[in-house]
């Protein structure tokens, strides 16, 4: 039985690091915290132990080395797409993100939920990577977010996506659309409620299904047992999404006073993936598209301060690849830069985010739990960049990194 042994460790209820940080590991799960160190000890040194991270927002089979982002949805055939995630989900879990969510995709693949089979392959130690949530493919009406609308006026027909794909329109086409997801293994369910940045079509906070839609959407999965994330910019779509029972706003850019206080009465999470205003670089996107994040990145700086100081419950996502997997903890940086305090962001990237996918297993170090423990240089209650250093990296008692050197496959 391991015993990890460094300079502290993160009490995340209480608020503060235990010194010095002792974990006893047996088997994929934490045996026990603080008391003497066992015979077989890991000693990492001067650093502080944490819950591995969490990321509530990624899409693991976009981004990556050598993508041509503008034409790998029609370039990258279905085979190539699980294999480009199999280095993106190596440096996430390299970054101390040990859980992700990966929400959607939307590209043509037949129908095969591919963020399914990489969660399978992962979980049999095919490859190496962190557990992985899917939700298979985004459901958006047509011409909607996440439908590939940047080909249509020069070619018209180009990347034509079913219903089983996420193309949904009407009340039945939506239910279908869910059904199917779960069918093949979605474990949650992912929908584009409003436009976005990058929407190639209409406004970024319009929104995009009818309230008839979105509760057949919401009905469809809670009745399934699953939760229900909203790609959602503008004020009133965030409102018809919150009444609709939503459980979860992706981005939330453009929300106001009204939106974030019925957030709060809800309890609906947000995931901010605030520290795309900071570092998604639009520079070769079309000139309207960089014209619209020049006026939403400054709104979606100030959305997020405005929403966690009312109480909404912040979890921790990036949005990978709109910033490059692996660097991850830029987003607790950015929110810390918000005017988070320190603590609120560690839990918003562990208990919160547990609480969200609906665990109990992981997000703080406690016996019983999953041994998904990293190791940071530096205290992160006092300097949040700590996150950025990550040294050593355990997930279910298997270590992939020790003394900031990959060990994995």
């Amino acid at each position: 039985m391991p015993t990890l042994k460094a300079a502290g460790l993160l009490d995340v209820d209480a608020g503060e690091i235990v010194r010095p940080g002792i974990l006893h590991v047996d088997g994929d799960r934490i045996a026990g915290v603080g008391g003497p160190p066992g015979a077989d000890v890991i000693d990492l040194g001067d650093t502080v132990l944490l819950p591995g991270l969490m990321d509530m927002e990624v899409n693991l089979l976009m981004g990556g080395r050598g993508e041509t982002a503008a034409y790998s949805p029609v370039q990258d055939d279905p085979p190539l797409r699980v294999l480009r995630a199999v280095g993106n989900a190596r440096r996430t879990l390299r970054a101390g993100f040990t859980t992700v969510r990966n929400l959607g995709l939307f590209v043509k693949t037949g129908g095969y939920l591919l963020d399914v089979a990489l969660a399978k392959a992962i979980d049999a130690g095919w490859i190496d990577g962190p557990r992985v949530v899917p939700a298979g493919h985004a459901i958006t009406p047509t011409g909607g977010h996440l439908d590939p609308t940047m080909f249509a006026a020069m070619m018209p027909g180009v990347l034509p996506l079913t219903v089983e794909e996420g193309i949904a329109d009407g009340v039945a086409e939506v239910r279908h659309a869910v059904r199917y997801q779960i069918k093949h293994g979605a474990r949650l369910i992912k929908v584009c409620a409003s436009g976005g940045v990058m929407s190639h079509t209409g406004l970024p906070g319009a929104q995009h299904y009818s309230d008839e839609e979105l509760r057949a959407i919401v009905d469809e999965a809670h009745r399934r047992g699953l939760r229900v994330a909203a790609h959602t910019h503008g004020a009133d779509a965030v409102r018809a999404a919150v009444e609709a029972g939503i459980d979860c706003i992706e981005h939330g850019f453009l929300i106001d006073d009204d939106a974030i206080a019925l957030m709060v009465e809800r309890g609906t999470f947000l995931v901010p993936t605030t520290y795309l205003a900071d570092g998604m670089d639009v520079s070769k996107a079309a000139p309207e598209l960089r014209a619209k994040a020049a006026e939403m990145f400054p709104r979606a700086r100030a959305s997020v301060a405005a929403a966690a100081k009312a109480g909404v419950k912040i979890a921790v996502g990036t949005d990978a690849p709109a910033i490059p997997h692996g660097r991850n903890a830029s987003e607790l940086v950015a929110l810390v830069e918000r005017g988070l305090d320190p603590l609120h962001v560690l839990r918003a990237a562990t208990v919160n985010a547990a609480e969200l996918i609906d665990v109990t297993d992981r997000g703080r170090l406690a016996a019983g739990l999953l041994a998904d423990v990293i190791a940071v240089d530096g205290d992160p209650l006092a300097d949040i960049t700590a996150t950025q250093r990550v040294r050593f990296v355990m997930k279910g008692g298997e270590v992939y990194m020790e003394g900031g050197r990959y060990r994995g496959r």
